[in-house]
């Protein structure tokens, strides 16, 4: 059976089901209970379960044979002569190509949350201001820059570029790198860029607290009116010496005055909390503080609450600490989801493996 959408051509096929954008690029693959997404890069992720999730990303040998396999039944089974068409300009080697990829993105799109997927990602900084978390190694690579106008509105066109048709798939544009939203009076060029380019998409961005407060509370209602309309805080914990050992500045009590001041402006807040951080040394402090300080928040039901279990990175600092992991991080994450539910939030899982742009 072939479904003709809009933005995409579904193809089931018993126990397979194949996806494609309007660019004709495979996107989703999934075949016998096994999951393939392809990334914007070429690269193609299994995700499958053996009694756990599991995930990897396949070698180039590997994806061009599978690619060869989902041009092989987009040939013999889709009848849409214009949609067949589509698919079939493309070849193999074409598909695993980074190389329009890498035209588009100077730097690797390294994190996004979960909602935000599926988002036109344009990095109107590259790197993070700060850069000095003891757990993160997602900006190790590159320094924190800001781009010129100039700059940004060249790696716009190169973005659409890129994405072609397979735009009809995105919603919303995600403001990156890591903390694009630290930039002041520079944004708002950028900010008019991207409406001008994108008109009556929702801007979406990281931001993190001791950036945030440093705004007055008009700013949010202007970037609000340049069509901000979600920021993502990585709140991490709501333990201050837990926060402290991670390397992150402030005190998490500071999140209550900038969570009004964005609410006030008409804001939703994406609220990132790791579960598992600190260990089995952290484990109760960590749980209670932080349920304590969201039940504090002004949030609503347009607002989310990311529980993201804890990874810990080898090389990073924390990973030097020692500190003993919880035993059972999936029954502690599962513990927080039914607190946060009970408070009348949403909350939803933030897993930083399953990441694929």
């Amino acid at each position: 059976m072939e479904l003709l959408r809009q933005e995409a051509t579904l193809l089931s096929l018993g126990d397979r089901v194949l996806s494609f954008d309007r660019e004709g690029r495979p996107y989703h693959y999934f075949r016998q209970g096994l999951t393939y997404k392809r990334a914007l890069d070429g690269s193609l992720h299994l995700r499958y379960r053996e009694g756990e999730r599991k995930r990897r990303r396949l070698s180039p040998e590997e994806a061009l044979a599978l690619y060869e396999e989902i041009l092989d039944l987009a040939r013999r089974h889709l009848r849409d002569e214009k949609r067949r068409r589509e698919i079939l300009r493309w070849t193999p080697e074409a598909l695993l190509d980074p190389t329009p990829y890498q035209r588009a993105y100077a730097w690797p799109v390294s994190i996004l949350p979960p909602d935000a997927y599926l988002s036109v990602v344009l990095q109107a900084t590259t790197g993070c201001t700060w850069n000095r978390c003891t757990f993160c190694a997602f900006y190790q690579d590159r320094p924190f820059r800001k781009r010129s106008e100039e700059e940004f509105l060249a790696h716009v066109e190169a973005v659409l570029d890129l994405l072609g048709r397979g735009r009809l798939l995105r919603r919303g544009v995600f403001l990156a790198d890591g903390n694009a939203l630290a930039l002041s009076e520079p944004l708002i060029p950028l900010l008019e860029a991207v409406g001008a380019r994108l008109p009556g998409e929702p801007v979406l961005g990281f931001l993190d607290l001791f950036t945030g407060l440093k705004k007055e509370a008009s700013w949010w209602t202007r970037l609000f009116g340049l069509g901000l309309r979600r920021v993502y805080i990585g709140l991490e914990t709501g333990h201050a010496p837990l926060l402290a050992l991670l390397g992150k500045p402030g005190h998490p009590k500071e999140l209550l005055p900038l969570a009004r001041a964005l609410k006030e402006a008409g804001l939703a807040l994406g609220l990132i909390l790791m579960v598992g951080a600190g260990g089995r040394t952290y484990e109760k402090a960590h749980r209670e503080e932080s349920l304590s300080l969201l039940a504090e928040l002004p949030l609503g039901r347009e607002d989310l609450v990311y529980l993201s279990p804890f990874q810990e990175t080898p090389g990073t600092p924390y990973a030097a600490l020692g500190l003993e992991p919880l035993p059972d991080v999936e029954a502690e994450l599962a513990l927080w989801a039914e607190a946060i539910r009970k408070m009348g939030l949403k909350a939803a899982r933030y897993d930083i493996r399953e990441f694929v742009y």
